[in-house]
Parts: structure tokens; C-alpha cells; sequence
């Protein structure tokens, strides 16, 4: 089995999410553009899947985030309805998530915590999403286990996360971290070994009881152009992280070179077995 979706030896530096001064949900930061640009795509294709496709009523029912960070995202799933819950190594980050839940007025739970051993009893929970998150951990392979673990039967695992091609080298680790015109990430903020196939993660899902669905592709909502030349205002510092995410969006597509968004479902101990 590849590497990538067992125990890394190479590790993301994920320093930055206890950097005192980084706040989330400020215009300044670098995370702020999970909100404007990311999380559309992210909250419409949930909302798809969970609304349209399997035409779940969310009301009472519990929903897991693993790899919370400040809460950009758990609020939004917080918003579909579900009894929401949060969990993330950071206490730098879950400072600022339950601060601005309080302001947001949410009821979201959070909690410190690890992927690799959540502290849940098993079939805890209808629905756990995990995005930008999977391509960070130190073992993949126990994180999608636990996932399994402390979802109920029939509940639903959504995720998204970086396939491991050459474009997906070129675009956010080259460009986005490595080459200083238009850099807006420390180095090795992401780590390409730690992007995920497809098809490795269908195999993991399998694995894990977890029945796969479906994966969408994302992709930029402007020319490769263009957003060389807002990445590069923003690396020069002529733009905050502000401008930078009001000026484009990401969106749903068949090409999954890139990003995908996917989800599985939790079968029975039975249904597994055939």
C-alpha cells in the first residue's frame, strides 16, 4: 500500500494553527478565504448530498468535525441543523471557535482531541465531515477507522482533500508554498506525499465499513492567469487575505485532478461482509 495513506514519515507543519496571532475569522488571515472562496463549495455540495440526495431531515441529530480549526465550516454545518460537535488538536484554534460561536450565537460543542483516537463511544454520531483535514494527519489509516468507528450504521462520512497528481504539486505546493512571486503558505504547510488518490481513498473506505459514493471534482472559478496575478498581489502584500478571497470562489466540477469532495456511507457489520 502507497505511503500517502498509511503513517507518513514526511509531516505537514501545522504550526500555523497555534500562531498567536492567527484569529480565523479575521480579513488579515490566512485561513480567511476558507470562508469567502472555499466553503461554498464545500456547504453547497453538503447540502446537496444531505438535502437532495438523501433527503435527511437534520434536526436532532449529531454531526462530528474532525479538524475543526476555528470553526470557518463547523458553524456552516452547525447552520444545516445538525447537533453539531467539534474536535481539533489545536487549543489555540478552539479558543477562537467557541469565542465566535458565543458571538455567532451557534450551539456547537467543542472538543480537543485527536483523529487518530476520537474520544467518542462508537455509533455516536449520523454524520462526520472532515475537509482539508485528511491530507494533514499523522496516519491517515487510523483517522478513517475512528471515523467509521463513531459513525452510527447508515450514517454519513463527507470529506474533501487533494488527489496526488502533478497538477496538484504544481498548483498548491509550487505555487502556493514554494515559489515567492505568489506564495501565501509556509512550507510544508502541505506536504504532496500526503495528497490522497481516489482510488486509495475508496480502498480505505472499503476497509472501514464505509460504503463510497460518489467524488466531485473543484476547481477554480477564474483563468490560471488571473489568479497567478491575485496570488501575487497578495504575496507582495498589495492585497489582505480579504481581497484575495472575495476575488475568486471555487466550484464544483467533474475534474478531480486537483481537489475532490466525496462521501460514504456506514454499513452494517452484515452488509459489509458480501
Amino acid at each position: 500500500m502507497n505511503r500517502a495513506i498509511t503513517k507518513s514519515l514526511k509531516l505537514s507543519d501545522n504550526t500555523l494553527y497555534e500562531a498567536e496571532e492567527e484569529t480565523w475569522w479575521e480579513p488579515d488571515s490566512v485561513f480567511y478565504p476558507l470562508k469567502t472562496s472555499i466553503n461554498p463549495v464545500r456547504t453547497g455540495y453538503a447540502r446537496k448530498v444531505f438535502f437532495e440526495k438523501l433527503g435527511i431531515d437534520t434536526g436532532g441529530k449529531a454531526a462530528l468535525e474532525v479538524g475543526c480549526g476555528g470553526g470557518v465550516l463547523t458553524e456552516e454545518i452547525a447552520g444545516m441543523g445538525w447537533r453539531t460537535t467539534g474536535i481539533d488538536p489545536s487549543n489555540h484554534s478552539l479558543i477562537i471557535a467557541r469565542r465566535h460561536c458565543q458571538i455567532s450565537g451557534l450551539d456547537i460543542h467543542y472538543d480537543h482531541g485527536f483523529g487518530e483516537l476520537l474520544p467518542y463511544a462508537s455509533d455516536s454520531f449520523d454524520a462526520v465531515f472532515c475537509c482539508d483535514v485528511l491530507e494533514h494527519v499523522m496516519d491517515l489509516s487510523e483517522v478513517i477507522a475512528e471515523i467509521s468507528r463513531v459513525l452510527k450504521v447508515n450514517g454519513v462520512f463527507y470529506y474533501d482533500t487533494f488527489n496526488r497528481t502533478w497538477i496538484s504539486k504544481l498548483a498548491a505546493i509550487k505555487v502556493c508554498q514554494d515559489w515567492k512571486p505568489w506564495a501565501i503558505l509556509p512550507h510544508d504547510f502541505h506536504v504532496w506525499e500526503k495528497f490522497i488518490k481516489p482510488k486509495e481513498m475508496i480502498s480505505l473506505l472499503r476497509r472501514n465499513r464505509m460504503e463510497w459514493k460518489e467524488h466531485r471534482g473543484i476547481k477554480l472559478s477564474v483563468s490560471i492567469p488571473r489568479i497567478l496575478t491575485y496570488l501575487r498581489r497578495r504575496a507582495r502584500g498589495i492585497w489582505t487575505y480579504k481581497e484575495l478571497g472575495e476575488s475568486f470562489t471555487l466550484v464544483e466540477s467533474n475534474y478531480t485532478g486537483l481537489m475532490y469532495l466525496g462521501y460514504a456511507m456506514k454499513m452494517s457489520e452484515n452488509a459489509s461482509k458480501h
